[in-house]
C-alpha cells in the first residue's frame, strides 16, 4: 500500500503538467510528514525499546550508511534524482545515470521498508500511522522524480518501470525485514529502527528538502510544518 503511493505520484509527475512551485510545495508537505514520523515514531519507539545508545548509534549509522551509498550513486549521475526541474541529466549527458538513478530510488525507499517490517516485529501489527506517513511522503517523492525524469528524457516505460520495481522490492524487503529479525532482542529491534530513522533524516535533508526549497521557499516553512502536523495529529487519533 505505500509503495504504491510511489506509482501515484509517478504518473501525476509524468503524465499531467504540474507547475513546479507546486511539486516544491507538495515536496515539502512530504518532508515535513517524514521529520514528523520519524520524531514521534521511530525514534520515540526506539528509544522506549532500548534506551538512548543504541538509538544514538542506530541513527547515527543509518545517515553514515545513506550518505556514503548516496555520493557514489551522486558521483554516478543520480544527485539530482528527486528534482522536478532539468537538474537530471539523460542518459546520452551521463551515461549510466539511467542505472544510478534507479539505484538511489531503491536507496531511498528501503529505510522506509524496514521501518514498515519493524513495526510488525514482537508480534505487533503495521502501525496505521507509519504505513500512512510513508504513502503520503511517497506520492510527491514518486512526483517530482517524475517530472524530471520526463524533462531529461526518459522514456514511460523507463519511469513507470522504475517505480513498480521500487515498490515491489520495497514490500519483499520489508517482509525480508520481518523474517530475519523475528526473535531479535529490543535492543536489537531498537538499534534497527534507530537505523531506518538516521537514513531517513539524511534523506529528507539531502533530496526532499533541496527540491522543496526550490520554487516554494517563501512558504516552504508553512508547508512543511503543515505536513508534519498531519502526521503528529495521526499519531495521537
Amino acid at each position: 500500500m505505500a509503495g504504491s503511493a510511489l506509482l501515484i505520484g509517478a504518473a501525476v509527475g509524468y503524465l499531467a503538467p504540474v507547475p513546479r512551485h507546486v511539486v516544491s510545495a507538495i515536496m515539502g508537505f512530504g518532508a515535513g510528514v517524514l521529520l514528523s514520523a520519524v520524531s514521534f515514531e521511530l525514534i520515540a519507539e526506539a528509544d522506549e525499546r532500548g534506551g538512548l545508545r543504541p538509538t544514538v548509534i542506530g541513527a547515527v549509522t543509518g545517515a553514515v550508511v545513506y550518505t556514503a551509498c548516496n555520493i557514489v550513486l551522486a558521483m554516478n549521475g543520480a544527485r539530482h534524482r528527486k528534482r522536478s526541474g532539468d537538474q537530471q541529466p539523460s542518459e546520452s549527458e551521463d551515461a549510466g545515470s539511467g542505472t544510478a538513478i534507479a539505484l538511489g530510488a531503491l536507496l531511498d525507499g528501503i529505510p522506509e521498508s524496514i521501518v514498515i517490517g519493524a513495526s510488525l516485529l514482537g508480534g505487533g501489527a503495521v502501525g496505521a500511522v507509519t504505513v500512512a506517513a510513508v504513502f503520503i511522503s511517497n506520492v510527491p517523492e514518486g512526483l517530482s522524480s517524475a517530472a524530471g525524469m520526463r524533462r531529461a528524457g526518459r522514456s514511460s516505460r523507463y519511469v513507470f518501470g522504475l517505480w513498480t520495481a521500487i515498490a515491489v522490492v520495497s514490500g519483499l524487503a520489508a517482509v525480508a525485514g520481518y523474517t530475519l529479525l523475528g526473535d531479535a532482542s529490543d535492543g536489537v529491534l531498537a538499534g534497527v529502527t534507530a537505523v531506518a530513522a538516521g537514513a531517513i533524516l539524511a534523506m529528507v535533508a539531502d533530496t526532499m528538502i533541496p527540491e522543496a526549497f526550490e520554487d516554494a521557499h517563501l512558504l516552504i516553512g508553512l508547508v512543511t510544518v503543515a505536513g508534519f502536523l498531519v502526521a503528529f495529529a495521526l499519531s495521537h487519533a
